[in-house]
């Protein structure tokens, strides 16, 4: 398979050093023999049909800064845009950075990846929130698949949790905590006794939290995974508008504490229901969603099998990759399918 891979930070780079350490055992357990004919980063791009040596890449992106200096296959200033479009691949792995407010550029690379025919692999929540039913029909129009496992629970399937062991079950109703920047906050808080800014700047300290933490504490990025789950386990048509968002601003210490002496703990919940709402939410001590740390935990409803619970980290370049890796195999099951069919 012919990969562009566009986006060369940590999950771009995780991405290539598990193709280079699993390069064999994918090839003889899966016949996945993945090619990087493209790499796109902020300051340009490397192109070689034939694919990239990916630690060649690696090594230029620490020694000159990006993939497009120093090398044959350097392309300065080529745009992500113009790669995809110019480049032949079967798939486009879109790994930039969220932009929760139009979706940009990440939603361009995925509709330009449609109109020339590739499947997309993206871990970019921004262009899902805002528009994931109607790229969806844009990916069935084209005949492609759009995967994004990695956008909800990182290397923790939450998504194929879902669709496959819950798989002729009818889900009800989905609750959890979808931030681990903000639980992680909120368990110093319980556990230090400390108020929301200091527990912010340990979090920020520890690179947990971004200098900017707007997106974690106000809530935006657990309703972008609101929305990508109701879009794909519950069928429904929904935008990051339709959800109901409160952050953790406003938490005190002294309402966790209060809290606390009940045995109860104060969580930033997401809720998928009649409606879909994200808010500081008093549960017990013993509630299976009561984890600490940076752990995300999601409990789903269903009319057979009751209330399952999957925990794991939410965050993490390896882990993200991995996530990139797991739909790539996807799409290539799919597609033999296919064929077979």
């Amino acid at each position: 398979m012919r990969i562009i891979l566009v986006g060369w930070g940590v999950v771009g780079q995780s991405f290539a050093q598990i193709i280079i350490q699993r390069k064999k055992e994918l090839a003889k357990k899966y016949g996945f023999r993945p090619r990087i004919v493209a790499i796109v980063d902020k300051k340009g791009a490397a192109i070689n049909p034939k694919g990239l040596d990916l630690k060649q890449m690696l090594a230029l992106k620490k020694e000159k800064g990006t993939v497009s200096a120093g090398s044959q296959y350097g392309r300065p200033n080529m745009s992500a845009l113009e790669a995809i479009e110019s480049v032949e691949a079967e798939a486009v792995v879109e790994v930039s950075p969220t932009n929760i407010e139009d979706g940009e550029p990440g939603l361009s690379y995925i509709k330009t990846a449609f109109r020339t025919g590739k499947h997309v692999v993206t871990t970019n929540k921004g262009p899902l929130a805002l528009a994931l039913p109607a790229l969806m029909e844009l990916a069935d129009h084209n005949s492609v698949y759009l995967r994004f496992s990695g956008t909800v629970g990182a290397g923790t399937p939450v998504l194929e949790f879902a669709k496959n062991c819950l798989q002729g079950d009818k889900i009800l109703s989905i609750k959890g905590i979808l931030n681990g920047t903000t639980n992680y906050i909120l368990s110093e808080m319980d556990e230090k006794h400390i108020t929301f800014d200091e527990a912010l700047k340990a979090a920020q300290e520890l690179g947990f939290a971004e200098a900017d933490p707007t997106m974690d504490v106000d809530g935006y990025d657990a309703a972008a995974k609101l929305v990508i789950m109701a879009n794909w386990i519950m069928d429904r048509k929904v935008t990051i508008k339709d959800v109901k968002i409160r952050g953790i601003r406003d938490v005190s210490s002294k309402n966790i504490q209060d809290a606390s002496e009940k045995g109860y703990t104060i969580k930033l919940i997401g809720f998928i229901g009649e409606t879909l709402r994200l808010e500081p939410t008093k549960i017990s001590k013993h509630d299976p969603l009561a984890v600490d740390g940076a752990l995300n935990a999601v409990t789903f409803v269903s009319e057979s099998a009751g209330e399952q619970t999957i925990i794991g980290l939410g965050a993490g370049g390896v882990e993200t990759a991995s996530a990139v890796l797991r739909d790539l195999l996807d799409i290539k099951q799919n597609i033999a399918n296919k064929m077979i069919t």
